[in-house]
């Protein structure tokens, strides 16, 4: 099965003031029956975190997107005008937006995230809270 993760489930992999949600991302990242995508947004959003919040230096979380062997959905036009028309058509942020069709366009089953209502269907990608 295809999988898109968000971003929060890869913070929460760095947080170690949140020990449970730490484990639960090791684990969720260390399944090997699941093909987790992530999208340009999704690495820019977590190297963002990792120097702001976490305190990790711009080469440290460098590194960390390095070694995130993942596939990754690009953000392009065509994808921004798409996220656009879907931001518009189920009430969200153009940021959430972009998420959920960057998992559209990867052709992934689920969108796992803390951001969206678990259990829901929107454009034909499940939406699964890991940490629920």
């Amino acid at each position: 099965m295809r999988v898109f993760l968000d971003t929060n489930v890869l913070v929460y992999r760095f947080d170690r003031a949140d020990l449970a949600r730490q484990r639960t991302a090791a684990a969720v990242l260390a399944r090997q029956d699941v093909d987790f995508v992530v999208s340009t947004q999704v690495l820019i959003e977590l190297f963002a975190v990792l120097t702001r919040k976490f305190g990790l230096s711009h080469a440290e979380s460098a590194q960390v997107l390095r070694e995130l062997d993942l596939p990754v959905a690009t953000t392009d036009r065509s994808l921004v005008l798409q996220a656009a028309t879907t931001a518009t058509s189920h009430q969200l942020s153009i940021f959430d937006a972009l998420i959920l069709q960057a998992a559209v366009e990867s052709d992934c089953a689920e969108l796992w995230t803390e951001d969206f209502s678990p259990g829901s269907e929107l454009c034909g990608v499940r939406i699964v809270n890991p940490f629920a």
